[in-house]
């Protein structure tokens, strides 16, 4: 006889507000076709630029019981990062990516899903479950969308119709059955906002971005030098771009503000280019020491910076 599990869908949604997630949605473990055939399509036209990492670990992508063997659902999070503050517009800085202004989120997010998974074992003492933040073998956005967080957009980001898309998201495989949400439609419609803005042309059609032409990748996971045919498209940005979700209808509709300190702290928002190109590395790992920015190493944001003013 199975066991009935002590765990409902009220358990999960009242520690999961009690720890500040914004949006709560739960799937079925099931296999992950239509979504990796597409990550198959994606692979095969180039588009994963220098990523190589993504063409790893199908199977575990595909089918989340590879991950954890006696894995039932997926309870997918989102948590809000979104502060109003606007960039100062001076072309003597550089500008940084929203998600990355604050403290970074992996740290915020990890501690949180640990907090739940402890919280969820004391009520059924069963309960085995696995955390991600788009840091394992796990598709983070695919999950979200079957767990009705939002639809992804055109860009590719998930879009909630209560919060737009400024929000991280997290997953926890489990072992547990729940009542599982509806799946959220399309809400685009034939809006191309973002498609028409970005400088690069990296959202190559609808729902496919080029990672090769995207600011994000050249700028974050780019090891090489970024190609002479983006010069002046930039815009200043040093780690990251926003420009398609700032234009984005549902963002500038219902974009609500973090509660969390740590998301509110905007003290990497912006630098003066001068500021990065004087910074030794000691001040870099210190200045960004729980900051996203530590991805792109001191040499990747001094590329950036020197590919914003035009210098070897």
């Amino acid at each position: 006889m199975v066991k009935k599990s002590l765990l409902n869908n009220s358990d999960v949604l009242n520690i999961a507000a009690k720890l500040g997630f914004t949006i709560v949605g739960f799937a079925p473990a099931q296999e992950l076709t239509k979504e990796t055939d597409y990550l198959h399509e994606w692979l095969a036209s180039g588009y994963q630029a220098g990523m190589s990492y993504m063409e790893n670990n199908f199977e575990l992508r595909k089918d989340v019981t590879k991950i954890l063997p006696s894995a039932k659902s997926i309870i997918s999070l989102g948590l809000n990062y979104y502060t109003p503050e606007n960039y100062s517009g001076d072309n003597n800085k550089g500008k940084v990516s929203r998600y990355a202004w604050g403290k970074d989120y992996h740290l915020i997010i990890w501690k949180k899903l640990d907090e739940m998974i402890g919280r969820l074992t004391e009520i059924d003492s069963s309960f085995e479950a696995k955390r991600y933040v788009d840091t394992g073998p796990v598709m983070d956005t695919a999950w979200a969308a079957r767990a009705g967080l939002g639809w992804q957009g055109k860009h590719t980001i998930l879009i909630n119709r209560n919060y737009g898309s400024w929000f991280f998201i997290a997953n926890i495989i489990c072992n547990t059955g729940f009542n599982y949400s509806k799946i959220e439609t399309d809400h685009c419609g034939s809006c191309t906002a973002c498609i028409d803005a970005c400088p690069t042309g990296a959202i190559v059609k609808e729902y496919v971005v080029d990672a090769n032409k995207c600011i994000s990748y050249l700028t974050i996971e780019n090891k090489s030098e970024i190609p002479d045919e983006y010069t002046g498209k930039f815009d200043s940005w040093i780690f990251g771009c926003d420009v398609c979700q700032d234009v984005c209808p549902w963002n500038n509709k219902f974009s609500k503000v973090t509660y969390l300190e740590e998301f509110m702290n905007a003290g990497n928002k912006e630098f003066t280019l001068d500021e990065i190109k004087n910074m030794s590395g000691g001040d870099f790992k210190r200045r960004f020491k729980e900051s996203p920015i530590l991805r792109a190493k001191l040499k990747g944001l001094l590329r950036n910076v020197k590919f914003i003013l035009g210098e070897d």
